[in-house]
């Protein structure tokens, strides 16, 4: 058992890991450089290379993790005079089951017409008003690649209306919106959409949901409300709507509006001439312009106020999405944020959460897994580095994080040199002329001066507005870059009867098909017993002294191999014929 336990971060500095250690810093870099690393005094390594290094230095001391501290949100107590909200509902479901069709419906706008490929891309907030009462809907993305937002979409929530289409029925992101809503504790309602189509079998979609999935419809004696829908026609909608509110009201759903605004940040980007846009969404207090706002790492002061259609509000209240200008830089989809007094505070409490963030998250230099295979002198991979740009902080997080689930085997590491949210700009073309540098550009434009700056350069900027089709994009550059496999396919064997000539590059010899066949061009594994002796290839083949094209099993013939050094082959030896073919492989 180790004489100490030292607690450390889950990432640390070289020099602060020397002074835990009680050991000087140039004894520590120089045993990071005997494994080949070459590290400097503020470089961070992980926690998996300072154990491997503290094995290696045969130190009488364990090292243990140090939990990190998670920045909780905050929870707040209801008083005496919270007043009912409107409910927020997300709208979840399965890519093409017709969320963004059902919304058109329900706003009588044309929102699917802005979503590229018909996929929604990230959160986006409306609002609708239902006999005299107002409903927030949040449509979230129904691509596997966006299952971050869509977690953060049921989170946000109070009621999940999980589309699923009847003539498709339950499929996996159907399933995966299930599992989100019941871990936020959010009411479910479903919307069995598409029921005017010739195919359409809603009962099986019920059937699905109670046998599979523990969802049993009213109908049946169950608790969950499910309603045949056509976002085509409009049947069925006004019903939704009105289960909707029903299901609100059994929660009784309540807020404060004489308290300081807080909520959460649904959306973030960079707009020309307006800066840092972000969504947000009401969940206490009543926000104004004016006021000064803290959001995780970022804050400011908010300057216009907007609500879901763009038009200037004058303030909003609980279960509102708006949008709003001022802050200095880009909070993240889901943070929390806050109403604050002053920018003193404003700038304590940023820098707190700053601190924290680096402490759990921060990004390491070098890890445990760069350590291991240099000290094994593993296969070193190839890395394919990436610069990626998005329209807002969300997508750009699920951009980010699909890639890196792109499996090569280890053989390929993906290396984000830099990312950001906003249009490619010339610095980020600067960091990919080394040619080995490709920019992604995610519902982001290339400017004029940037596109002339890349093509001179050479560049490669790729942009898409579909998520999928840039993963698709990025996994065939990665297969690219993955050595080929060399395949043999063995074709017959045969046993030497006879040497007839030995010279430097070709040897004549003759003997008996044993299996399969011989012909001109195969490849052949000259064997002695179970040694091989050498390799060559078939020139020509006789039988009976004329030129054969193949010969098989059970004949004689006679072989001229051609070879590239001198072999001694000997009467018993066998011959193994094979093709060999470079496959290119894929992921």
């Amino acid at each position: 058992m180790a004489e100490k336990i030292l607690k450390i971060a889950n990432s640390i500095t070289v020099g602060e890991l020397a002074t835990v250690l009680d050991l000087s810093v140039t004894a520590l870099i120089g045993e990071l450089f005997k494994n080949g690393i070459a590290a400097t005094i503020n470089q961070r390594i992980d926690f998996e290379t300072a154990t491997i290094i503290v094995e290696e230095l045969g130190l009488d001391v364990e090292l243990q993790e140090k939990e990190a501290v998670a920045a909780e949100r905050r929870t707040h107590e209801l008083t005496d005079n919270a007043t009912l909200r409107s409910p927020i509902v997300a709208v979840m479901g399965h890519v093409d089951h017709g969320k963004t069709s059902l919304l058109d419906a329900i706003l009588g706008q044309k929102v699917a017409d802005g979503e590229a490929g018909g996929i929604t891309q990230h959160i986006s907030a409306y609002q609708t008003v239902r006999n005299d009462r107002t409903i927030t809907l949040l449509d979230t993305p129904g691509h596997e690649a966006f299952a971050a937002l869509r977690q953060h979409g049921a989170t946000l929530t109070d009621v999940v209306v999980i589309v699923v289409a009847a003539d498709d029925g339950v499929k996996p992101q159907t399933v995966e919106a299930i599992r989100f809503a019941r871990s936020a504790n959010a009411k479910i309602v479903v919307a069995i959409n598409k029921v005017d189509k010739e195919a359409a079998n809603p009962q099986l979609v019920k059937t699905q949901l109670a046998t599979e999935h523990n969802l049993n419809p009213e109908e049946w004696g169950g608790d969950v409300v499910m309603v045949e829908v056509s976002a085509k026609t409009g049947q069925g909608v006004d019903k939704l709507l009105d289960m909707v509110l029903l299901v609100a009201d059994i929660e009784e759903l309540k807020a404060d509006i004489d308290v300081p605004a807080e909520g959460l940040v649904i959306e973030a980007h960079m707009e020309t001439g307006r800066g840092a846009v972000v969504g947000l969404l009401v969940e206490q207090g009543i926000l104004k312009p004016g006021a000064l706002l803290v959001a995780g790492t970022a804050y400011g002061k908010v300057r216009t106020l907007h609500d879901f259609l763009g038009k200037t509000a004058k303030e909003a209240g609980p279960s509102t999405p708006v949008t709003v200008s001022g802050f200095k830089e880009l909070p993240q989809f889901g943070d929390v944020f806050e109403v604050v007094k002053n920018e003193k505070e404003a700038r304590t409490r940023v820098q707190a959460v700053r601190q924290e963030r680096e402490k759990a998250t921060a990004s390491t230099n070098v890890t445990g897994a760069d350590l291991l295979k240099r000290m094994t002198q593993e296969h070193e991979g190839q890395d394919f580095n990436v610069i990626i740009k998005a329209d807002v902080q969300g997508s750009l997080t699920s951009v980010i994080d699909s890639l890196k689930l792109i499996d090569t085997g280890g053989e390929i590491s993906l290396h984000v040199v830099s990312s950001g949210v906003g249009n490619i700009t010339e610095n980020d073309v600067r960091l990919a002329t080394d040619g080995k540098t490709v920019i992604y550009g995610f519902n982001v434009s290339l400017p004029p001066a940037v596109k002339r700056l890349a093509t001179r350069e050479r560049a490669e900027v790729r942009i898409y507005d579909v998520i999928y089709e840039l993963l698709d994009n990025a996994r065939l550059s990665m297969e690219a870059m993955l050595a080929p496999e060399i395949v043999d396919t063995e074709i017959g064997a045969l046993e030497v009867k006879g040497v007839f000539r030995t010279m430097k590059d070709e040897i004549i010899a003759g003997g008996l098909v044993t299996s399969g066949k011989v012909k001109p061009d195969l490849l052949v594994r000259m064997k002695h017993g179970n040694e091989l002796i050498g390799e060559a290839k078939v020139t020509s083949v006789q039988r009976e002294k004329t030129n054969a094209k193949e010969v098989f099993e059970g004949d004689m013939c006679g072989l001229n191999l051609e070879i590239q050094k001198k072999v001694v082959l000997e009467v018993g030896d066998t011959l193994e014929f094979f093709t060999r073919e470079v496959v290119r492989r894929t992921l």
